[in-house]
């Protein structure tokens, strides 16, 4: 689904630089080439060595520009990494706890990168990605034609939110308070279920329902009558301390708690290669389990590189890298799920989000895979259960 952010903010965007990862260079190249850090090799056979079973190159397709809630992906990228400025990726080799695990890893941005196209469609015309991150009301809409698996949702809880002015509406707490009131709620068109959930479940009008969003801020700014949706890991400080011409705090609801009850961005693979990727997927999503935990107590190194230019015309501050950091544990987006596994995913949630957008996503003339049910769309078979947040 397209997610859209305000891509013009006044201020710019700086670079943090550690002795854990030394930022790449910026030039007029293609590629720019960093600093390497010498880290140890994975011992031979351990649960960190990837280089006999996975492939050589993990490949991995986020949704969006480059921001800290892809920090489970990011943190894998060693201190050795590149950019490519012309096919806006970050390659280098995939270092886990501290040891190189004998394979390399590259992260592609979504969003503009791709022409905003679906990460699914991404992943059946390049079989080289590995891992795509596909919001659960994706995997429902790419179920008949291209059909995923999750294997680790990284993020519990969608970051996704209405937000609207708290001095237009004092008092307010909810989306359905302020629908009261008579707000528009501007939400973004195109592939976002959104509105249709919002008006579907009664919380807001139909004919309040504005699909005109654009991620471009001066609406908002300009009329603060309307609500619009947003990113509680961004909007909020952003909106307070890099748009100028607001520069003051907005209130909002997490669209989960108003029925968005969707894994956000799990990580899937094509749902026919999952026996080929077995090998792999046994020793590498337990990885990626702790890796997240890892972020969230050590977040300096992957937030410096996220930050990097990739030449995507996208503006994201260290100031919003750190927001967001911080954020994601405030508001538990990052949690261990209702199955009890950090990492897992859970069937009843995911039959509930199916009865949800099923009828929403058929509506619009979007084939759903018949006789679908939760397990064909994820599975906590690789995950290891010993790895906990607390």
């Amino acid at each position: 689904m397209i997610r859209s952010r305000a891509a013009v903010i006044a201020g710019s965007t700086v670079s943090l630089f550690s002795m854990l990862a030394l930022g790449a260079c910026s030039s007029g190249d293609d590629t720019a080439d960093a600093s390497t850090l010498e880290v140890p090799a994975a011992e031979k056979g351990s649960a960190l060595d990837l280089a006999d079973v996975c492939p050589a190159t993990v490949v991995f397709q986020q949704d969006w520009e480059p921001e800290a809630e892809h920090s489970g992906m990011y943190s894998l990228v060693g201190a050795d990494y590149t950019i490519d400025a012309d096919k806006k990726r970050v390659s280098g080799s995939l270092v886990a706890q501290g040891v190189d695990t004998g394979v390399d890893i590259e992260v592609r941005p979504g969003g503009s990168a791709i022409s905003y196209q679906s990460v699914t469609s991404q992943m059946f015309v390049d079989e080289d990605i590995m891992f795509g991150a596909v919001n659960t009301d994706g995997a429902i809409a790419s179920s008949a034609k291209q059909p995923v698996t999750a294997v680790v949702a990284q993020l519990n809880v969608s970051p996704q939110i209405i937000m609207w002015d708290p001095e237009t509406y004092p008092g307010a707490t909810t989306v359905a308070d302020i629908a009261a009131d008579g707000a528009s709620i501007v939400v973004s068109g195109g592939g976002s279920n959104l509105g249709a959930l919002l008006s579907g479940n009664g919380t807001v009008p139909a004919d309040q329902i504005d699909p005109s969003y654009n991620g471009d801020p001066s609406r908002f700014v300009g009329d603060p009558t309307i609500a619009q949706q947003g990113f509680a890991t961004a909007e909020p400080f952003i909106y307070e301390n890099e748009i100028s011409s607001w520069g003051k705090p907005v209130a909002y609801q997490l669209v989960s708690e108003v029925g968005y009850t969707i894994y956000p961005e799990p990580l899937a693979v094509r749902t026919a290669d999952l026996e080929e990727y077995r090998p792999c997927l046994e020793k590498i999503v337990p990885i990626l389990q702790q890796t997240q935990i890892d972020y969230l107590e050590d977040p300096a190194s992957t937030n410096a590189l996220i930050v990097e230019k990739y030449n995507t015309g996208w503006v994201y501050s260290a100031g919003v890298a750190e927001f967001s950091h911080q954020a994601m544990k405030d508001l538990k987006i990052v949690q261990t799920d209702t199955s009890g596994i950090f990492g897992g995913m859970d069937a009843d949630r995911i039959q509930t989000v199916m009865d949800t957008f099923t009828p929403i996503l058929e509506a619009s003339g979007t084939e759903v895979a018949d006789d679908l049910t939760p397990e064909d769309l994820f599975t906590n078979e690789f995950l290891d259960t010993s790895i906990t947040l607390d």
